[in-house]
């Protein structure tokens, strides 16, 4: 049997999937109209490039969980791994490393990160909630020790600048957003290695018996998870100028909501590259539009909430339907 039977079972989703992302870019073009309408300040220039500057972070950490999720796994770690690379990057830059010296090694610290998480899954049976749980507390401990519980300054201004300047009239972090959307894209839905990813979420015994190599794949999901986490981190130092292990603490949360939202199934098999970035636009105009208009940040989070309840439930229909 050839692993491009997958290719036809695929095929149908990935129709779903252009649907689906279509309703979510009019919900979220919805939304800019509606808080457009119903405040004075949401169309101004200085806000719509802070609300690209929201969402990218959490796009991108949404595009990683992404992959892990259609294995029908999860990665809790991402947060914790942004708030230690930006330790780690920070601390280079204070040992003296050039720029790009100290990126090439934060993010061989994120492929580090998700090599272990693969390892205690594939080689220790671990399953990835417990494995990705104790990372996620282990390294804000590891940070807190490197930082002696305080934060790590960086006094590059030339890197320090780049979160907060705009090309051609465009944050520049929402460029990096479109730096990893394109490749990842490419990755899982035009080459036989995002097949893979669907064919071992759907059914990793069939995937196995269909020549895939389980193991290798279930690697490469959590070292790309791991991996843009840690690209998130550099981006976060840059833009706050600091190291700072305590950083991005529940962001692993709102990339799982993120890609949720954007149509990835929890249950495996089902997902996309434009779904998780469009669930991350939709949850920072959500929450740029709550502190617009002054809504209780407690709401925020109720809302976040009651949109993965509901997507979940009717992706659970959808399931059922299609037995």
């Amino acid at each position: 049997m050839s692993i491009d039977t997958t290719e036809t079972k695929v095929a149908p989703k990935r129709g779903m999937s252009i649907l689906f992302s279509l309703t979510l870019l009019g919900l979220l073009l919805f939304l800019w109209l509606l808080l457009g309408f119903a405040t004075n300040s949401f169309w101004t220039p200085n806000n719509i490039s802070n609300l690209l500057r929201q969402g990218a972070m959490t796009a991108i950490l949404a595009v990683g969980q992404t992959f892990v999720i259609i294995t029908a796994g999860i990665d809790l770690s991402v947060g914790a791994v942004v708030g230690f690379a930006s330790v780690i990057l920070a601390w280079l830059l204070a040992a003296g490393l050039p720029v790009w010296l100290a990126i090439i090694l934060t993010l061989l610290m994120g492929v580090a990160i998700g090599s272990f998480h693969a390892f205690g899954i594939v080689r220790m049976g671990l399953p990835a909630f417990i494995i990705t749980l104790a990372t996620l507390t282990s390294l804000r401990g590891i940070g807190l020790l490197i930082t002696n519980g305080s934060t790590i300054s960086i006094s590059n201004e030339a890197f320090t600048n780049f979160a907060r300047a705009d090309f051609l009239g465009v944050p520049s972090l929402f460029w990096m957003v479109i730096v990893v959307a394109v490749p990842a894209y490419i990755f899982l839905h035009l080459s036989r290695w995002g097949r893979y990813l669907f064919a071992v979420g759907s059914n990793s015994e069939a995937a196995r018996l269909s020549g895939v190599n389980v193991n290798r794949t279930i690697y490469m999901a959590y070292i790309l998870s791991s991996t843009c986490a840690a690209f998130v981190g550099i981006l976060l130092a840059s833009r706050i100028g600091i190291g700072n292990a305590t950083q991005a603490e529940g962001w692993e949360l709102q990339a799982i909501a993120s890609s949720v939202i954007g149509g990835t199934s929890l249950f495996g098999a089902v997902g996309s590259v434009q779904g998780p970035l469009l669930g991350a636009f939709i949850l920072a105009t959500i929450n740029n539009g709550a502190n617009l208009m002054n809504v209780n940040s407690f709401w925020q989070r109720i809302i976040t909430g009651a949109l993965i309840i509901l997507i979940v439930y009717f992706d659970q229909l959808r399931r059922r339907g299609s037995r």
